[in-house]
């Protein structure tokens, strides 16, 4: 295969979300044959693509900006699953898009992503891959603004946090590069202390962001509200998720070395920690389908990141084995929100109910990959969580605590998602409501397939796809794969579960509605007042810049107003004060003139002496 086929997964999107931007809108169904041939050819080059081992390079921009493109097993995993969520979401879109005045721009869009996320993850140049993980940024921000009216105020709050973010992601590569003198990210390979510990810690934020974690992701619960729903599939819930992950994986096992003895490792898992508890904390009060998904979509990273902070290979495998996980069931998840939205017309859960028996098919997908997240067995949530929970025991009692804590609230969440959209009465808008169109019904039925295969054989994808990415990390002989070894974790798993359904239960008995089942915790003292602050964004990173660049503004603009005040009176004022009383004394006396010329010459006079004197 010549190294040359490296380009086609970027330039056939690229090319194709061009033309489709440029088709007519009275060509019917043109852009969205050019979509789905793109992405089904796309599918077919990764697949092609991904035992090979091909090195693509050519001179660029100088100064080391080489345009390397390098095709290895972790590079050809990431576009592997890109292209294969992509033709799903994409098949599913042709329904749910179908009428829409922007589906042009939506398409565009949509295949720049791919192109740009294909792009990036077999980048082997930092600038390089910089630059499209820059244009994945633009794209984005596009992709967000032709949702509904608010759209344009989330993409440009989506575009100032991760820009920031993307900011300190530079200045790690500028540290990187000065302390390896290269940009080729095969090459680099830096111990951990000095600036060495800072430039990771500068891509460390740069690859979180990009995936989701706290504290840069206040911007998606705002996004799965205005943004097209297929968005939501793409990239908070897929994408961006195995982009980010793939390249925390990269600083973390081969640009510099992770030690579990190190204070980052610690970090990474306090991170990763924080934004289980917190997202799904927020998940569990949420009364609209997708704004619950999206905090699921940040508490989930949690996850990957506890998993490779712990620097173990279980941690790791299990992390990046979650990362596949969630992309698969979080992305279905969204595609059966976005069915019932487009079918039911709403995802206030509030005016949901009972959709179960209008829309079968979508409740089981729903329903396979709800207990999927939830970490339930023999589903593939369950074995990535539980190779996570191993390596958080084995480093600290605290991360196994928070993250067995956040799969009781995922649960706990999941089951009054469940019940208020599927189960229960009916809502009466909602008796004439069909099950969704095939186009939209395949993807999720493919992907909750998906789910029970990759729990049920998980050794396909872990043999397969994960654990060659370790490598040399790996000691000879071990495997992951099969049921899990420490049969307590799973005892303690099942209790969880067990628990969270209990409480499901007890909180329907209590309040006679799924909706309201987690209402306790909800208005539990202490809770009920940090949830109030929550929900009114006190807590959001991005309203409280926003709050200190207003205090900022009016701060500059009462010292401008002083200014002005200083220049155009009080210097004024005195200026014109002074011409008076000098107009003043111009009489038109000749003897006074003269006077004054005399004491002049005397004061020049004077001032000569007693500078010469000096």
């Amino acid at each position: 295969m010549s190294p040359n086929t490296l380009l086609l997964p970027i330039l056939i999107p690229l090319i194709s979300a061009l033309l489709v931007l440029c088709v007519p809108k009275k060509f019917r169904w043109f852009k969205e044959i050019i979509s789905l041939l793109a992405t089904l050819i796309n599918l077919c080059l990764a697949i092609l693509l991904f035992k090979s081992r091909l090195n693509f390079s050519f001179p660029w921009l100088g100064f080391g900006i080489d345009f390397s493109l390098k095709a290895n097993h972790f590079s050809n995993f990431t576009v592997l699953a890109t292209a294969c969520f992509g033709f799903l979401i994409c098949l599913y879109s042709l329904s749910f898009m179908r009428a829409k005045q922007y589906a042009n721009q939506f398409y565009c869009y949509f295949l720049a992503t791919i192109a740009f996320v294909n792009a990036a993850a077999l980048s082997d140049n930092l600038i390089l891959m910089l630059f499209f993980w820059e244009g994945l940024l633009a794209v984005q921000f596009g992709f967000i603004a032709i949702g509904n009216k608010n759209a344009f105020k989330t993409a440009t709050k989506a575009f100032i946090i991760v820009g920031i973010s993307d900011l300190m992601f530079m200045a790690g590569i500028i540290l990187a590069n000065h302390l390896s003198g290269t940009l080729a990210i095969s090459k680099i390979s830096l111990s951990l202390g000095g600036l060495g510990t800072l430039s990771f810690i500068l891509l460390m934020i740069g690859a979180i962001s990009k995936a989701g974690s706290m504290p840069f992701h206040s911007w998606i619960p705002d996004a799965a509200v205005d943004a097209p729903l297929p968005f939501m599939a793409i990239l908070p819930a897929s994408l961006e998720k195995l982009l980010g992950i793939y390249f925390l994986a990269r600083i973390s096992l081969d640009m510099f070395k992770l030690d579990p003895a190190s204070w980052l490792s610690t970090l990474m898992m306090i991170i990763g920690s924080i934004t289980i508890i917190f997202a799904v904390m927020m998940a569990l009060i949420q009364k609209d389908y997708k704004r619950l998904l999206s905090y699921h979509a940040i508490s989930q990273v949690g996850y990957m990141i506890l998993g490779i902070g712990t620097a173990l290979p279980i941690g790791i495998v299990g992390g990046l084995f979650h990362m596949l996980n969630n992309a698969m069931y979080k992305s279905c998840l969204f595609l059966t929100g976005g069915a019932v939205e487009k079918q039911a017309g709403s995802t206030n859960l509030e005016k949901l109910g009972g959709l179960y028996s209008k829309m079968p098919l979508t409740f089981i997908c729903f329903a396979i990959t709800a207990v999927s997240i939830s970490g339930v067995p023999p589903f593939n949530g369950f074995f990535s969580k539980e190779l996570i929970y191993d390596a958080a025991l084995e480093r600290h009692i605290i991360f196994y605590i928070a993250a067995a804590l956040g799969s009781f609230f995922t649960a706990a969440s999941f089951l009054k998602l469940g019940h208020a959209a599927f189960l229960g009465k009916i809502n009466d808008d909602n008796k004439k409501v069909k099950e969704a169109p095939i186009s939209m019904l395949l993807p999720m039925v493919l992907i909750a397939f998906g789910c029970i295969i990759f729990g049920v054989y998980n050794w396909l994808p872990l043999k397969i796809l994960i654990q060659p990415i370790l490598g040399t990390h790996l000691s000879e002989g071990v495997n992951f794969y099969g049921w899990p070894e420490n049969t307590t974790l799973v005892l303690i798993t099942l209790a969880v579960l067990l628990l969270a359904l209990v409480n499901h239960i007890l909180g329907v008995r209590a309040k006679g509605s799924g909706l309201k089942a987690v209402d306790h915790i909800h208005y539990a003292p202490i809770l009920s007042g940090i949830y109030e602050k929550a929900e009114r964004r006190v807590f959001d990173p991005y309203d409280f810049g926003l709050k200190i660049t207003d205090t900022l503004s009016k701060l500059g603009y009462r010292v401008d107003r002083i200014i002005d005040a200083l220049s155009d009176n009080i210097i004024v004022g005195l200026t014109f004060s002074f011409t008076n009383k000098v107009r003043r004394l111009h009489t038109g006396s000749y003897v006074l003139y003269l006077a004054w010329s005399l004491v002049a010459t005397v004061a020049v006079l004077a001032t000569i002496f007693i500078m010469h004197l000096t």
